[in-house]
């Protein structure tokens, strides 16, 4: 049987008692249908799980006694992905996958042909939701971190994110020389650990685009011939980082 984990970001230690609230006590009561004595596994997001048991139900709380304490070892390649915002929920998918090919930061951001164009408390209660379907995307996958996605940005505030140390790639299907294999293989780039991939929108990115961020040190790249929709673009180069780097067919550290 899989031990249910729980979201909770509170550092806790061993041997403790600690409360669960009202927005978990449904959830864990009435749809997981756990009882006394049932163990489950909470994560606070930061690389911290706590091993616990259920001591009781009280009126709109659980009490959980904590077991045991456990330090998660989090990827040494950290994968920031900027997302341009694309039509309809696809963002959603996007944001839930990605987080499950291990992304570290995913910043959705507009571009000059993003078709939703949020602002304002609409676009604030979007960033939430996306949070939200972060933290669900990492408790099931059983991630130790929860992805840090951020508020809505224009195009030049994602370009100016990144630090000197990452390799800072704007994926452009009309790139004629570059393909990210090439980058990727060239030794120059052997070492780095961290990326800040940016992905465009249905219409892609303009020639204006691209020149700004070569400007701000992006390298434009091509992921071959066959031109992917902008919702399965960042699944394939999470999947290509995460192989290479290793995340992906090794069961060890």
């Amino acid at each position: 049987m899989v031990i249910p984990r729980i979201y909770n970001p509170q550092e806790l230690s061993e041997g403790i008692s600690s409360e669960l609230g009202e927005e978990y006590f449904t959830y864990i009561k009435d749809v997981l249908r756990l009882k006394k004595g049932d163990e489950l596994v909470l994560f606070d997001g930061v690389g911290h799980e706590y091993s616990a048991v259920i001591r009781d139900f009280y009126s709109s709380k659980v009490c959980l006694d904590i077991i045991k304490k456990e330090t998660i070892k989090l990827p040494d390649t950290r994968i920031t992905l900027a997302q341009s915002l694309p039509k309809g929920g696809k963002i959603e998918m996007i944001i839930q996958k990605s987080t499950e090919l291990g992304t570290s930061r995913i910043i959705p951001f507009i571009s000059s042909r993003s078709i939703p164009r949020l602002t304002g408390s609409r676009a604030t209660g979007k960033a939430a939701r996306w949070r939200k379907i972060a933290i669900e995307a990492s408790r099931q996958c059983g991630r130790g971190n929860v992805p840090e996605v951020s508020e809505i940005l224009s195009f030049d505030e994602m370009l100016d994110i990144p630090d000197r140390r990452a390799l800072r790639i704007i994926l452009w299907e009309a790139e004629p020389k570059l393909g990210i294999r090439e980058i990727l293989t060239d030794e120059k780039h052997a070492g780095v650990d961290s990326f800040f991939i940016v992905i465009g929108p249905e219409g892609g990115f303009s020639w204006e685009e691209i020149e700004k961020a070569r400007q701000r040190g992006f390298i434009s790249a091509s992921l071959g011939r066959l031109i992917l929709r902008t919702e399965t673009a960042p699944l394939a180069i999470l999947s290509i980082l995460q192989y290479e780097k290793g995340a992906f067919g090794t069961l060890t550290d």
